[in-house]
């Protein structure tokens, strides 16, 4: 890349420079980024290449699309003055000002303006390397691949071969690199994704055929999901990729920067009345020419594509593509509640769809969930115990997401996990009223569909609305619940707002008012002025601002500016002095009634009770000294409005200061001077900064990075209020909830979690428990008035004047009696506010029994023995369960906490429905389109900007919707993911994958029951017979091992431990080893008798794995589970169990055979199996069986290969196996590879391949590897290469080298061998006499001696018969008993 200082050209030094920073700040000895960001600001000019697939260009132009303030792009010939050498190049400043030249230093400035190089050291270094990845690995594959296509260059198909072969290869190293990440570096778009999309665009557009993207799933997903961002749309439009790599007829050269930016520098000489030059005007005609030709050449292809549909159809057939995983249906006529069909034939492959069909109905009209199942009564004693869990109520405004669908699928594989174990188990469903967001929904609802508010209809017609759409709406969530395959006794369901619950509610609340736990109390609050209600901690999103932002505030036509620090002057009374204070909301200045300065700030110690004034109206305010104030931020003197600031409240209390309200409950201000009374707080917001500036007060206002808290619900800012609330006392509530954990009663999973639980309750503060809403419990507390003289009037605040009770009698009477008077003197006002939903679900783990009635459920079932929920709500809800348990029932809710992590999308952010990153569960299961997507977004009650928002989301997440997963797959794909004490990043396309592996458990139960037979009958008990070979204590050992993992896990809530034993022991050692190794027994049973009886065993051993492996994943997959275990034979032992969920789960206790010898020797069988494995690819020998040695370095390895000579034979597609002692000789023409430091593995290779071409091919290779580390070398031998070069990169280089250098002497000793055997077979051709033959016959002879096994050595008589024509008395069995005759054979 180069580096020009303007028009000067004085140039940087032209040495190899690695990092863009470096070079940036090499423009002049004092120039820095800031300077470079200033002229950027100014006016920059890009000049690009105007050829749609000029990639570099492409690069810079999609780079420059991120940045704040875009760059002209410009497709003219830069200015000679600038000495420009390449295209794209970047001029920053106007005049000429510094210039950058090169793709990657132009799209790394670029980037850095937009922040996408990375976010620390760390990741700007790994987009560097990706940057060179692209420039020097895939690029020059791709353009050697494309160019030819395109007409560039001339087309060598040999070379375009060998150029696409090795152009697979870099995209297979992208492909593995991309596996498990949605992006390259970190979890959002960086140059890095830029960089190596443009450099893959060629191969996607030219080619890539279907069946290349189809082999690079990784790389496709990623490609799709970079080109559909909004800025690589706007650069580059809709990308057609490849369907058939052909020459293609060369583009013209059209501009390909966007229209708007089509010729800045014409339109600014039109619009500032310049006439156009000369060379402007040829270059308008000569581009406007172009264009024409382009749009004619367009018309023409259409036209052609239109006639092609007209013609009538060739005979010639398009080969039919090959399909993925087709959708299948379960058609048999299945009554709800009735079991489905079993005995019809398993369809030939997996489908959710099919399987999923009419078990969930089944399972529950049989009672298979509920506590009672397969006992009298739930207070009998169980000796196996009693586990009981209640769900974390979801709200019921709507549809679960990926978070909740976690939430319910590790929960679900609990509970069927000890149902399966004999205890008496019950999972409690129940559904939040959830207040604030449904009176959200159903007020929206009767706005868009009626034009009325709430207070149009009034409170009690509003709650029935609101109810009816509960009534209507409000199952949605228990659908997708049954969907997940939730196991939950839904005769126990209950709502928060149902007559149990709320009684509940009402005591719970009545008790803690008459223990003097719930208090009244005028403090600040959380307010929603759209709401006009004061909203919980959890409903404040706290939107981060990294200075000056423009935010849409709801009921504001303008957006309003937030992240600017506004300093102003107040003058000192009796003085010419002034106090210069600083505020990012300028409008409660208003409210202001003190400053605040610390006491050792020597600057102020002269102030000390002396009064500020303020500006607007008589008000004096003291200088208090408070140690709270930052002596070095700022000035150092604070403003403190005590009513509308929380740190500024609680320095009101200490100085006894006055708190002035400046804001009613609709954000209108009041309690201020003209002309500010009545204004709309934003709009206040200007007007006093205009009218400190009138009087000269106003200093000066800066970008300030700060946190803006916004309402989850409305998107209004959140403003802190003084209002009248209820509040609980949590001092001692806390105490006793910290102290549990503490001591060891209450167990916190996993313990990290210790130190925010005790942080949280060691400091906890009051809880605000009042909800000014209309939906929601409404607090059964009175406003007392007294018609008596003896009794003055009471205020609101004075909680002596409020009482509670269950009826509004009863409060009478218990108002009567505190103030000593008649019933008849008491008049009441119940409160208008409601409580606040967390308070409602406190309780929820006794509430659902019943609770504060004594019933059979709450002695069973309470206290509970476990809650599961998400981290995010240890506080919100967990704390508040533990606090209310202990207070009102004496007891601890649970005994137990997991806590999951918080699931995110494929970039790392929370689930948002503005982000159209919340997926519904159900998508994931059946599937579903972009348009799909899309129709939900416009059903939803998302404003039409966030819609479009949302759009884009979608459209850059998932551009072809997302593929039917099915429930099983996505419930083992979230506890694979779940791992304690981190996030999750869920990217829906990897769910995909493990519907693959429902497959492979369908395809082998399907290969199994065929091999078991009809008429197979198991035992009685899984059991060794004493006869098992060894496979068969292999794969039973495996299984106990996966047995003890699976149970391990679950105990220790390790869910990828669970899903990773019952992964590995289906894919990898039953389907992979075992079922392949034992194929041989059953072919060779009809023959053998005595393969007949080890077939016997091994059918046994078969069932064992299958049924249990069943058992065991049945609690993660119950549906694939239940399908396939209903077709096995049950034992005798087992035909009690109707389903695999009330089957017992497999227990150590009874599968023991673990064997660590066992596995120990099957682990070096597979390292030998692998190795084999390797050379056969190495060589290519994908259908040839060769023969195998394995040297082996004592007695005990050679009989060890021995005893699994037909499972390494087997599974290594071997034609023999034979054992060689460590001084044994192995034949000549093997290849060699080392298996472990007791094994070699020698290949047999003479007579299977062509050894000359192969050392052609291997000798091209040795020669580019050589060329490689030569160019590496060279680089890293450079003298400033250890300074400038990032230390990961130096790392990565020394890698390379070592890699390659190992890869060069493996190809110089495969030529070397490769040499000797062809100096052997010509050898042999001398001593047969043969050698003065002519060349053609000696070829014809070396080839047949040299020809691959597919013709192989039946065609020895054919070659001997033709050496015995040219030498009548050459004898065959002569040549065969002769030195080399041996080599050969």
């Amino acid at each position: 890349m180069n580096l020009t200082k303007g028009p000067s050209n004085q140039t940087c030094a032209p040495h190899c420079i690695r990092r863009p920073t470096t070079v940036i700040r090499c423009l002049s000895g004092t120039h820095e980024l800031t300077s470079l960001s200033s002229s950027f600001n100014g006016m920059a000019s890009l000049y690009v290449s105007p050829h749609p697939d000029d990639f570099r260009s492409l690069m810079a132009l999609v780079a420059a699309e991120f940045c704040p303030s875009r760059p002209c792009t410009l497709i003219e010939d830069p200015p000679a003055s600038l000495a420009l050498c390449s295209r794209p190049s970047l001029v920053l400043g106007s005049g000429g000002g510094e210039v950058l030249s090169g793709a990657s230093a132009v799209a790394w400035y670029l980037a850095s303006q937009g922040k996408r190089i990375g976010s620390n050291a760390k990741q700007e270094s790994q987009v560097w390397q990706w940057l060179s990845f692209a420039d020097n690995e895939l690029t020059p594959v791709s353009c050697a691949v494309v160019f030819p296509l395109l007409g560039v260059m001339g087309v060598d198909k040999k070379l375009q071969q060998s150029s696409h072969a090795e152009m697979m290869r870099v995209l297979n190293v992208l492909d593995k690199n991309l596996e498990p990440r949605t992006f390259l570096v970190g979890d959002s778009l960086t140059l890095a994704d830029i960089a190596v999309a443009t450099a893959a665009l060629l191969p996607f557009k030219y080619a890539l055929e279907p069946s290349n993207r189809k082999a690079l799933t990784n790389v496709t997903r990623w490609f799709l999901t970079c080109v559909n961002q909004p800025q690589f749309v706007k650069v580059l439009g809709q990308i057609s990729l490849c369907e058939k790599m052909v020459p293609v007829t060369p583009k013209p050269s059209v501009a390909i920067v966007p229209a708007a930016n089509a010729n800045p520098t014409a339109d600014a000489n039109a619009a500032n009345g310049k006439p156009k030059t000369e060379a402007q005007l040829k270059k308008e005609a000569k581009n406007r020419e172009k264009l024409e030709k382009f749009q004619k050449k367009k018309e023409m292809e259409e036209k052609k594509k239109q006639e092609k549909k007209l013609a009538p159809p060739t005979e010639k057939k398009a080969k039919p593509e090959k399909k993925d995983l087709g959708v299948i249906s379960y058609d048999i006529p299945t009554p709800p509640g009735e079991k489905k069909d079993v005995l019809s034939a398993l369809p030939d492959s997996y489908s959710p769809q099919y399987v999923e069909a009419a078990w969930y109905s089944w399972w529950e009209k049989q009672g298979y969930f509920k506590p009672e199942y397969g006992r009298k009564s739930i207070s009998e004693p169980n000796p196996r115990g009693v586990f009981m869990m209640c769900i974390p109520p979801p709200n019921v405004t709507g549809s679960l997401h990926l978070g909740h669908a976690l939430t319910n699928a590790i929960q679900d594989c609990l509970t069927r996990w000890h149902r399966m174990r004999g205890e008496t188990t019950l999972w409690n469903p129940g559904c939040d009223h959830a207040g604030i967001a449904t009176q959200v929904v159903v007020e929206k609802k009767l706005m868009r569909e009626r034009g009325m508010s709430r207070h149009d209809l009034g409170r009690d017609q509003f709650i029935q609305e609101v109810w009816k759409w509960k009534n209507e709406k409000g199952d949605r969530i228990y659908h997708q619940l049954k969907k997940l395959g939730s196991s939950l006794d839904w005769d126990r369901a209950c709502f928060t707002m149902d007559p149990k619950l709320s009684y509940a509610v009402q005591e719970a609340f009545i008790r803690l008012h008459e223990d003097g736990v719930i208090y009244r109390s005028k403090r600040l609050v959380n307010w929603s002025c759209t709401l006009n209600s004061a909203i919980s901690d959890i409903e404040v999103d706290k939107k981060e601002l990294t200075g000056r932002t423009l935010l849409p505030v709801p009921g504001y036509k303008d957006k309003v500016e937030f992240g600017v620090l506004v300093s102003f002057s107040y003058k000192i009374e009796g003085s010419d002095e002034e106090v210069i204070v600083a505020t990012t909301r300028i409008e409660t200045m208003l409210g202001d009634s003190a400053v605040a300065v610390h006491p050792a700030d020597p600057r102020y110690q002269h102030l000390k009770g002396k009064m500020v004034l303020h500006p607007f109206c008589d008000r004096k305010m003291p200088i208090v000294f408070d140690e709270f104030v930052d002596v070095n931020f700022g000035t150092g003197a604070v403003k403190i409005t005590p009513a509308h600031d929380h740190n500024d409240y609680e320095v009101g209390n200490r100085h006894n200061l006055a708190f002035i309200n400046i804001l009613d409950e609709n954000g209108l201000l009041i309690n201020v001077p003209a002309p500010f009374l009545g204004m709309k707080r934003f709009e206040a917001r200007k007007a006093v900064l205009q009218a400190l500036k009138d009087r000269g007060q106003f200093k000066e206002t800066k970008d300030n990075p700060m946190v803006v808290p916004v309402c989850s619900r409305s998107k209004d800012i959140v403003e802190p209020l003084l209002k009248p609330q209820w509040y609980v006392d949590c001092a001692d509530m806390g105490k006793q909830a910290a102290d549990s954990v503490r001591e060891g009663r209450l167990k916190i999973i996993p313990d990290h979690h210790h130190k925010t639980w005790f942080n949280w309750l060691d400091n906890i503060r009051d809880w605000c428990i009042s909800r000014q809403l209309w939906w929601g419990h409404r607090i059964p507390a009175y406003f007392v008035t007294v018609t008596d003289p003896s009794v003055k009037p009471g205020e609101d605040m004075d909680g002596h004047y409020w009482v509670s009770g269950r009826t509004e009698e009863a409060a009478r009477d218990k108002a009567a009696k505190r103030f000593n008077v008649s019933t008849d003197k008491i008049t009441l006002r119940q409160d208008e506010d409601v409580l606040d939903t967390w308070f409602s679900s406190g309780i929820f783990p006794f509430s659902i029994f019943g609770w504060p009635n004594e019933t059979q459920d709450l002695s069973v079932f309470y206290p509970g023995s476990l809650l599961e929920t998400g981290h995010d709500i240890l506080f919100f809800w967990v704390a508040r369960m533990v606090m209310m348990g202990l207070k009102l029932t004496g007891k601890l809710p649970f005994k137990e906490v997991y806590l999951h992590a918080v699931v995110r999308d494929a970039h790392g952010r929370k689930m948002s429905k503005s982000l159209g990153n919340v997926i519904d569960p159900l998508d994931v299961i059946t599937g579903i389109s972009l348009e799909g997507l899309y129709a939900q977004l416009q059903d939803s009650n998302l404003d039409p900007v966030e819609v479009e928002k949302a759009k884009q989301g979608q459209k850059s997440d998932y551009p072809t919707g997302i593929p039917e997963c099915g429930t099983d797959a996505l419930r083992f794909a979230l506890c694979a993911y779940t791992s304690q004490g981190r996030d999750i990043n869920m990217d829906v396309n990897r769910i995909l994958g493990y519907r693959h592996f429902c497959n492979k458990l369908w395809n082998a139960v399907k290969f199994a029951m065929r091999t078991l037979g009809d008429n197979f009958v198991p035992s009685e008990k899984a059991q060794l017979c004493g006869e098992e070979s060894v496979s068969d204590r292999w794969i039973l050992s495996r299984l106990c091992s996966a047995v003890g993992q699976c149970n391990a896990g679950f105990q220790a809530y390790d869910f990828p431990a669970i899903t990773t034993a019952i992964y590995n022991f289906w894919l990898y050692e039953l389907c992979d080893v075992y079922l392949e190794s034992v194929k041989p027994v059953f072919s060779r049973a009809e023959e053998d008798s005595g393969s007949r009886s080890q077939a016997v065993v091994c059918r046994q051993t078969l069932f064992t794995c299958l049924e249990t492996g069943l058992r065991l994943l049945a609690p993660i997959m119950p549906f694939v589970g239940e399908e396939l275990y209903q077709r096995l034979p049950r034992r005798r032992s087992q035909d009690g169990h109707p389903s695999i969920h009330v089957t017992p789960y497999p227990e150590t206790e009874e599968f023991c055979w673990h064997s660590e010898d066992v596995d120990r020797q099957m682990e070096f069988v597979m390292t030998v199996v692998r190795t084999i494995r390797s050379l056969r690819a190495d060589y290519n020998l994908t259908k040839t069986r060769a023969d195998c040695y394995l040297q082996c370095i004592d007695s005990e390895t050679m009989s060890l290969v021995e005893q699994y000579s037909l499972q390494i034979q087997t599974l290594s597609l071997s034609q023999t196996i034979q054992p060689v002692p460590a001084t044994g000789a192995v034949p000549e023409g093997c290849a060699v590879a080392i298996a472990s430091d007791r094994c070699t593995v020698h290949l047999m290779l003479k007579g299977l391949i062509d050894l000359e071409k192969e050392v052609a091919k291997l000798t091209v290779k040795k020669g580019e590897l050589e060329k490689q580390m030569d160019k590496l070398r060279e680089k890293m031998d450079k003298s400033d290469y250890k300074e400038k070069v990032p230390v990961k990169v130096q790392e990565l280089d020394a890698d390379k080298l070592r890699q390659s250098q190992t890869e060069l002497e493996k190809a110089t000793e495969a030529i070397d061998n490769f040499k000797r055997m062809v100096g052997r077979v010509t050898t042999f051709l001398y001593h047969l006499g043969v050698a003065a033959l002519n060349t053609s016959h000696r070829y014809m002879i070396q080839s047949m001696l040299c020809i691959p096994l597919l013709i192989g050595w039946s065609r020895q008589p054919l070659c001997f018969s033709f050496l015995s024509i040219h030498q009548p008395s050459y004898s065959p069995q002569g040549a065969v008993n002769s030195e080399y005759g041996r080599g050969v054979q």
